[in-house]
């Protein structure tokens, strides 16, 4: 029984760390397509509004395949469980 509690919390945490990680790149996308001006004070064009989404789509690969890694654990120990 104990274990199947910890699976469950497994889970959640990984439901809730998944639902943090879209919301940190939702806003951060819409960070970057709505400004006008960076913190430099240059002017953002379509092309640099681009270039700046792919630096943040480059930045959450890291944690992407950490989640996908936690994914394949979380898996793993809940077959070993039931």
């Amino acid at each position: 029984m104990e274990r199947s509690d910890d699976v469950k919390r497994r889970r959640i945490s990984w439901c809730i760390a998944n639902i943090i990680w879209i919301i940190l790149f939702a806003v951060g996308t819409a960070v970057i397509w709505t400004r006008e001006v960076d913190g430099a004070g240059v002017t953002q064009t379509p092309e640099l509004k681009l270039f700046a989404f792919i630096a943040l789509l480059i930045a959450f690969i890291f944690p992407l395949i950490i989640q996908v890694i936690w994914l394949i654990i979380n898996f793993k120990v809940s077959k070993h469980v039931l």
